[in-house]
């Protein structure tokens, strides 16, 4: 698989088949802390509750509030330039977490990532995900099943876990397939003799409700992170008022020296206000 060259051709390949294949993107030193810091956390979690957590697989969420590396990963300049034009400004972190499968596991349900805001079908996606590959992505060793396509389908389609549609995405260490919410897909079942690692932060609308209580399970050690991760924890405020915390910014409470004035809210706030209280000018 060829990955595109600009984000405009990815875009191009998300509207047409629901999903894109980045190749590459972490080089191998990056690709090696994060496996020193992340298995080591996988290995130590339980397995999964039900077969779609997988009973063969260990999950561990919230990976920011326990694995630094996975920073890069999560505010990636190539991934996040196709997210901006997918989502409003000021959209969130609603999941992160690893999926370590282990040999035996089978196949997940068939299922799409946002399918719990209740939104008749078909309409744009309320969450965008990512998968990045910690290992190799192969057809035998569990790599994410698509149906292409099935993005724009309405609430009648539903397919079925023999789908003939289902294609793996197969893709080296180091790559990121980015996909829509309403795209159906699955975790593969992993039919080698070896674990396969994944990394998954997942992105949604600023005012849709985020999978993980990020600020509550991240909590004071998001101070660590870029002014961006903090931002899509929900140190942020969406216009006019959304996020605020006592009347003010959330990052107030992170933040020594706190400066509205770097963030934009007191300008945003005081446009609000001049427009008598609505989001756009009276006609």
């Amino acid at each position: 698989m060829i990955s595109p060259g600009t984000t405009a051709e990815a875009l191009e390949r998300l509207d047409a088949q629901g999903f894109v294949v980045l190749e590459r993107l972490l080089t191998p030193a990056q690709i090696d802390a994060l496996r020193e810091e992340v298995l080591p956390l996988a290995l130590a979690g339980p397995l999964g509750r039900n077969p779609f957590e997988g009973e063969r697989t260990h999950r561990v969420y919230a990976l920011l509030a326990k694995a630094e590396t996975v920073a890069p990963m999560v505010e990636h300049p190539r991934v996040l330039d196709i997210v901006d034009h997918l989502l409003e400004p000021n959209y969130l972190l609603t999941a992160c977490q690893v999926i370590h499968l282990l040999p035996g596991e089978t196949e997940q349900a068939v299922h799409f990532d946002d399918g719990f805001y209740s939104i008749p079908r078909p309409r744009p996606s309320v969450s965008i995900s990512t998968i990045w590959a910690v290992d190799d992505f192969t057809a035998e060793n569990g790599a994410t099943e698509v149906i292409p396509g099935s993005h724009r389908w309405d609430d009648a389609q539903l397919p079925d876990q023999d789908d003939p549609r289902l294609r793996p995405v197969v893709m080296p260490a180091g790559s990121a397939v980015i996909f829509h919410g309403t795209l159906w897909h699955r975790g593969g079942a992993n039919r080698s003799d070896a674990p396969r690692c994944a990394i998954s932060p997942q992105y949604c609308q600023p005012w849709a409700r985020q999978q993980e209580n990020m600020m509550l399970a991240v909590g004071a050690r998001a101070a660590r992170y870029s002014e961006r991760i903090r931002a899509m924890l929900g140190y942020s405020i969406h216009p006019p008022f959304m996020g605020f915390v006592d009347g003010g910014h959330p990052s107030r409470l992170i933040e020594d020296g706190y400066d509205a004035d770097r963030t934009g809210a007191s300008v945003e706030s005081k446009r609000f206000w001049e427009r008598g209280g609505h989001l756009t000018p009276r006609d």
